[in-house]
């Protein structure tokens, strides 16, 4: 089985070059893995004690973060490398202050990259997030006497490891991994299930970091005069679905206000189309900008105030669920006690299924159903604030993580 994973790799390396040519967001992983390299080469000497975390994208890095921040502080003479295979995590991390010396892509899973690559530093602790799993790379860290965890892991049926010929992968986990922190009990019953001992439920540390960001200071410029005296819905992370759910509401609703913050800038221009009385949130200079133009909707074309802008929200609608491009992040804006709709398709979201079974949350299939379910909050009081109260609640009464994992790290 080594050697087909092996040939693996070269086949999935080999592709990812040749979808390169067409795809611009493959073509900058490829770029950067020519640079990871001199990156830990110009950043670490060979000697130097190293804290390794890495990440598949930006939402495994949230995920991390807290861990990451804590064990710093227990081994301040550690420098410290995050490391991501997706595009979209590593450009996002790179361009904002990081308590990390080195970001880079992680290289290609094949032996004579990592070998080179490891030979740049000493890794005394490694940590992957959720179930990024590179079994070259696992081997080199052992090999190296590397402490090896897994934060936030979540295991789920459809994986390999339940397959009949996923008892290699299996043992690669055994025979490397020092302690796995599963974020739920199905979770860790299915890893010991396989045989995959090391482990214990310390639940997901992302509700830690929301719970931090409640408590820090929320304000954003302008929302409030927006928003006046009426009530607000947030729109988080929209697609094209969450666009049309908003123009619904638009439509039956003109006491509403709509802050709509897209998943992408790109598609900025078309909920100018969509709203052509809609503000830009650049565009407001002052609050007479506002006064003169008694708009309804507001158009988020800033990026990194959206986490801030769930604390002026009546309602969350949170985008990504609509269709399999994957649920963004819905904690986000129940830590600030808002009620949070979103579709149904978030099958890696565990906490999703939680928040709804608090009454904290609530899916739908289709875009009209859930437009017609806000509208029913908006003209009911009551309703609106038990919910509100529910998803606050499931956020707070979550257990410390950060705090539990790095507390076994400690013993381990």
């Amino acid at each position: 089985m080594k050697f087909l994973y092996n040939i693996f790799i070269q086949l999935l390396i080999f592709g990812m070059k040749v979808f390169s040519l067409f795809n611009a967001k493959t073509k900058k992983g490829i770029v950067g893995r020519r640079q990871s390299l001199h990156i830990v080469q110009s950043k670490f000497s060979p000697k130097e004690e190293v804290l390794w975390m890495h990440a598949a994208s930006l939402g495994e890095y949230e995920q991390g973060l807290p861990v990451l921040e804590k064990l710093k502080d227990q081994f301040p003479s550690y420098k410290i490398l995050v490391t991501f295979f997706s595009p979209s995590g590593y450009e996002n991390v790179v361009k904002k202050n990081t308590i990390a010396d080195a970001v880079c892509y992680l290289p290609f899973d094949r032996n004579s990259d990592l070998e080179e690559f490891l030979n740049a530093f000493q890794p005394k602790l490694f940590f992957t997030v959720k179930y990024d799993f590179w079994y070259n790379l696992l081997n080199q860290l052992k090999k190296r006497k590397t402490k090896i965890l897994v934060i936030s892991a979540l295991f789920y049926e459809r994986q390999s490891f339940f397959t009949s010929y996923g008892r290699w992968f299996v043992n690669q986990l055994q025979k490397n991994i020092d302690w796995f922190f599963h974020q739920t009990q199905h979770s860790y019953l299915l890893a010991k299930s396989i045989g995959l001992q090391k482990s214990s439920v310390t639940g997901d540390t992302r509700f830690d970091r929301v719970k931090y960001q409640k408590n820090r200071d929320n304000h954003v410029d302008y929302i409030k005069e927006f928003i006046g005296n009426e009530k607000a819905i947030v729109f988080g992370s929209s697609w094209q679905a969450e666009e049309k759910l908003a123009k619904m509401i638009f439509e039956k609703d003109q006491d509403v206000k709509l802050i709509i913050a897209p998943h992408d800038l790109k598609r900025v221009n078309n909920l100018k189309a969509i709203f052509p009385n809609a503000i830009l949130y650049s565009d407001l200079k002052n609050s007479q900008t506002l006064e003169s133009s008694n708009s309804q909707t507001l158009i988020i074309d800033s990026i990194g105030l959206l986490s801030r802008l769930y604390s002026y929200a009546d309602i969350a609608v949170v985008g990504g669920g609509f269709q399999d491009s994957g649920l963004h992040n819905i904690l986000e804006a129940a830590t600030f006690g808002v009620p949070v709709i979103f579709g149904n398709q978030y099958k890696k979201n565990p906490e999703a299924d939680d928040l709804i079974k608090s009454d904290g949350g609530k899916s739908f299939e289709h875009e009209n159903e859930a437009a017609e379910f806000v509208l029913f909050l908006l003209n009911n009081n009551e309703e609106l604030e038990t919910r509100s109260e529910n998803a606050g609640k499931f956020v707070s009464e979550q257990p410390n993580s950060t705090e539990l994992i790095v507390k076994k790290i400690l013993s381990l």
